[in-house]
């Protein structure tokens, strides 16, 4: 008699810092802030310095910003040239609403 055991695969979970609710990593969007002191989004989730994640919907990414929650995490203040960029990147995210439609 042989047990075959299916591995289970890992899936490493981060947390929003707007929402605080807890996603697998690829469902969030990675900041981060480089060496330098610059603000990058990091899409791949792979690149140096200190991050923080956030939720791929308008509404998280509003909260982080204004309440200043980013700042927070990340431990660094934000340029208002960065607040834009974060802002407008946000913008192209889908609203919670959306993403209630888009899912079955």
């Amino acid at each position: 008699m042989t047990v075959s055991h299916k591995r289970v695969k890992h899936v490493p979970e981060r947390t929003c810092i707007a929402c605080r609710q807890r996603r697998p990593k690829w469902e969030l969007v990675r900041v981060v802030r480089t060496v330098p002191g610059g603000l990058e989004i990091d899409t791949r989730g792979k690149k140096a310095g200190r991050g923080a994640y956030i939720c791929k919907l308008q509404e998280c990414w509003e909260i982080g910003l204004k309440r200043n929650k980013l700042a927070h995490a990340l431990k660094s203040d934000i340029m208002a040239e960065q607040h834009a960029e974060l802002v407008a990147y946000g913008k192209t995210l889908p609203s919670a609403a959306e993403e209630k439609e888009l899912s079955p």
